[in-house]
């Protein structure tokens, strides 16, 4: 066996360096065609005039576009980028092919192994493929977050630079201005953008505009304080400090508390992924050394139980690694994407004969199914359409029914087939029978074969039949009564085995239970997500009082005003905010009063009932004035909010990562050997007792 993988090993690596050869030559000769032209101008004035990396990443982009199944990779990984590079072009594209590139030096060699272990099973094969298309793109995703979280780190010292430069100036878009003058970090095309917007015509129409597409929060509340400072100009707390300056370190220590936060979290699941999705790359290895150790376990391996527990280790692998993925997110522009893509869901339903017959199926408006299901949504964070979930839940049905119909009918080949082609003998605990016996136990197998085949498909055989059959043929001619006893039973099991693997009724109520589940996988997605939504729930509400503490000391600042901000920034809680928002000119106390309803947090309902108080009876500064107060207060139990939100993650992304690794072991190895083991030294202890009898 590792001669094999060390001989496919040595052939992947030379198919690997003769594609990167013929790669590079086809690159060199086109060079000079009009897409690298193109590339090139995109770099005009930086001096390169020779070959360089960044003008392959060019050259790379343009052919991966017009592949079609990476191009899909590449555009979401786009949409992305150009949200933190604004207006750069270049920049854009090439780290976008640089991220894609990088993943597929990751995925070449996976897809290279997963052919070599699993060359003998290709069920195996197709369905680890497949899974490496959602491998693919969290590693796609987790290169874009690495470069949002190197702008968040970079907004750090840019804020510090720029309470520098606004002691110097006094002025909030000349201190902008100032310190955007670095082109080569993402954090000044933001800040370019934001002196735009504020000395353009209609700075608030533009800043509306920016809200929707600022790759994080913070670059939000920095964009709207410097707006407002500039509006209504700066001015002095209690102790003399500028305002703006002091708002401007509030953001930074939310910054720095979001940082932390992070990096706690990519340290403890960083490798939960992997982990979580290892198992199913030593499907294979671990099979091939328990039969080669144990060679009476070949019969369940090779048989019908070795295919469903394989099965079943394969979907809680990928539920698994879906989970993870789902704890982990802690992504700042997925949320602006989510809401601009233009997703194959909604491709699909744009099709009349598809919608009319997906309608079916969604609940009605005004139904209380159709309200639990847009509430789920809403719970979730999902910027899905009711229409879309429900297209992804007809699809998970059909899709699940029609595999475990295949999966049913492979189980019944894999029988025949077992039944045709193992060798007929008696194995002994441990190890395997040699060379010579196993060639003697394929004869005996190619004998039983032909009376296999005389009595297939005939329901009624009997084992006198059998034995009548073998007392006339070439093979028994010198047998004796006892021996064709024996081989006639044995045989006839083996006929009873064949006529029996066919597609039973059964089986396809046991499809049509397995579809109802996948139908159910995406609605079961929404309750886990909401779940984990409610472990943010008060990292939120703290989010929010250091916004109504920013603005509680401006001059013109209203209730409404505060619940504006609210909405802008809100995920949870977007929902009733944004209804309150909608309500307010009806009625101030009444719109508070519905969001008072709406939502149940404590903390939040606290925050509403100090916004009613501000609405009639005292100013907002009075109202709040218990978070200027108790700000350290505040901010430390932010930090072990958060050390207990990571905690919770952490522990449940552990016991699901490691869930897979413990059913390969477990469920895949030792209950196998243990069981089949029990049961062959059950077997042979009965065979001892009857031949000493």
């Amino acid at each position: 066996m590792s001669t094999n993988i060390i001989i496919y090993g040595l052939i992947g690596v030379g198919v690997i360096f003769g594609i990167l050869v013929i790669a590079y030559i086809i690159l060199m000769k086109r060079m000079q065609n009009s897409d690298v032209q193109q590339a090139m101008a995109l770099k005009a004035g930086d001096g390169t005039k020779k070959f360089s990396l960044d003008v392959l990443y060019q050259k790379l982009y343009m052919i991966y576009i017009k592949i079609p199944g990476i191009k899909r990779y590449l555009t979401k990984l786009r949409r992305r980028l150009e949200i933190i590079n604004i207006d750069d072009e270049y920049l854009t594209r090439r780290q976008a092919s640089k991220s894609l590139t990088n993943a597929l030096l990751i995925m070449i060699p996976l897809t290279i192994a997963i052919i070599i272990f699993a060359k003998n099973n290709t069920l195996l094969m197709a369905i680890l493929l497949i899974f490496e298309i959602f491998m693919i793109e969290s590693i796609i995703e987790g290169m874009a977050d690495k470069i949002d979280n190197k702008l968040l780190k970079q907004q750090i010292d840019f804020f510090a630079e720029i309470r520098h430069a606004y002691h110097e100036t006094n002025m909030v878009e000349e201190a902008i201005y100032q310190v955007a003058q670095d082109d080569e970090l993402e954090v000044s095309r933001q800040a370019d953008k934001i002196y735009e917007i504020l000395i353009s015509d209609d700075p608030e129409g533009e800043l509306e505009k920016y809200y929707d597409v600022a790759p994080n929060s913070y670059l939000k509340e920095f964009a709207g304080i410097s707006y407002l400072t500039r509006e209504f100009g700066d001015r002095k707390d209690e102790h003399g400090a500028s305002l703006y300056l002091k708002n401007l370190n509030n953001i930074t220590q939310e910054m720095q508390i979001e940082i932390l936060k992070r990096d706690k979290i990519d340290y403890v699941f960083q490798s939960l992924s992997i982990i979580a999705a290892i198992p199913i790359l030593l499907i294979e290895p671990v099979k091939n050394w328990a039969v080669s150790q144990f060679g009476f376990t070949e019969s369940f391996y090779n048989g019908k139980g070795g295919l469903i527990v394989q099965t079943i280790l394969l979907v809680i692998t990928f539920i698994c690694y879906l989970l993870i993925r789902k704890i982990k997110d802690n992504s700042s522009t997925n949320a602006n994407l989510k809401n601009t893509e233009n997703p194959w869901q909604a491709k699909l339903y744009k099709n009349p004969l598809i919608k009319r017959f997906v309608n079916l199926f969604i609940p009605k408006q005004g139904t209380k199914e159709h309200r639990k299901v847009s509430k789920m949504l809403k719970d979730a964070a999902s910027k899905q359409k009711i229409e879309w979930l429900y297209v992804n839940r007809i699809i998970l049905f059909i899709v699940t029914f029609i595999i475990s119909l295949f999966l049913f009918y492979e189980l019944h080949q894999i029988s025949i087939k077992y039944i045709y082609e193992q060798p007929t003998t008696e194995y002994d605990l441990i190890g395997n029978i040699s060379s010579q016996d196993e060639k003697k136990a394929m004869e005996k197998t190619k004998i039983h074969n032909y009376f296999i085949d005389m009595f297939k498909g005939d329901l009624n055989v009997t084992q006198e039949k059998v034995r009548h059959a073998m007392k006339y043929s070439e093979y028994y001619q010198d047998a004796t009564d006892d021996e064709l006893d024996e081989e006639s039973d044995a045989i006839l099991k083996k006929i009873k085995t064949v006529n029996s693997e066919y597609m039973k009724w059964f089986e396809i109520l046991f499809a049509l239970a397995f579809g109802v589940i996948g139908y159910m996988g995406p609605i079961w997605m929404l309750m886990f997500q909401a779940k984990m939504r409610q472990l943010d729930m008060e990292d939120e509400v703290m989010q929010f009082q250091t916004i109504i503490l920013m603005l509680m000391k401006i001059e013109r600042v209203n209730v409404e005003m505060i619940l504006e901000w609210l909405e802008r920034y809100a995920n949870i809680f977007k929902e009733p905010i944004s209804k309150c928002v909608n309500n307010y000119e009806s009625g101030a106390w009444e719109a508070l009063e519905e969001l008072k309803n709406d939502v149940t947090f404590p903390q939040l309902i606290r925050i509403v009932e100090s916004l009613q108080a501000a609405v009639e009876k005292i100013p907002i500064r009075q109202a709040f004035d218990e978070l200027d107060t108790e700000r350290a207060y505040y901010q430390d139990k932010r930090k072990e909010s958060n050390e207990r939100l990571i905690s919770r993650k952490g522990m449940i992304g552990k016991f699901i990562g490691f869930a897979p690794m413990v059913c390969l072991f477990v469920g895949y190895l030792i209950v196998p050997l243990v069981a089949i083991g029990l049961m062959s030294m059950t077997s042979a202890f009965n065979t001892m007792s009857k031949m000493m009898k």
